[in-house]
């Protein structure tokens, strides 16, 4: 069998009831109001001349069901601008040095409140990885 098809089976099955007691107001993102979002990269070029790939997870959870859909439809204009905020990123990495991931999700949250031209959505992190 899968092992990966089993974690994930697994996680499903441990999250369920955890949502489903949590309040309404907070708590763990759900289905219906979260949504994924392609693979951000960027480029790397470290100072010995060696080049890289910055490789980010992202999705977006937003409870709010008019602004979600305006997310769905700005999906485009988002992963622009999440490109943008990833290469500025990643033009600040030092060699040899994990990516500062609370810093990355600031620059993020900060390119969809402009994107959406309001707060009440949400970045969530995957894996966030430097080659």
């Amino acid at each position: 069998m899968d092992r990966r098809a089993l974690l994930g089976l697994a996680a499903v099955a441990l999250s369920t009831p955890a949502k489903a007691s949590s309040p309404s107001g907070g708590g763990a993102a759900s289905a219906e109001s979260y949504f994924r979002l392609p693979i951000v990269t960027a480029s790397l070029i470290y100072a010995n001349g060696r080049r890289g790939v910055l490789s980010i997870e992202t999705g977006l959870d937003v409870p709010d069901a008019a602004l979600r859909t305006r997310a769905q439809q700005s999906q485009p204009r988002l992963r622009a601008a999440f490109n943008i905020a990833a290469q500025r990123f990643a033009n600040g990495l030092r060699p040899g040095m994990a990516p500062n991931v609370d810093q990355l999700a600031g620059e993020l949250q900060a390119a969809v409140n402009a994107t959406l031209g309001r707060q009440g959505a949400r970045v969530l992190l995957g894996t966030v990885m430097a080659v």
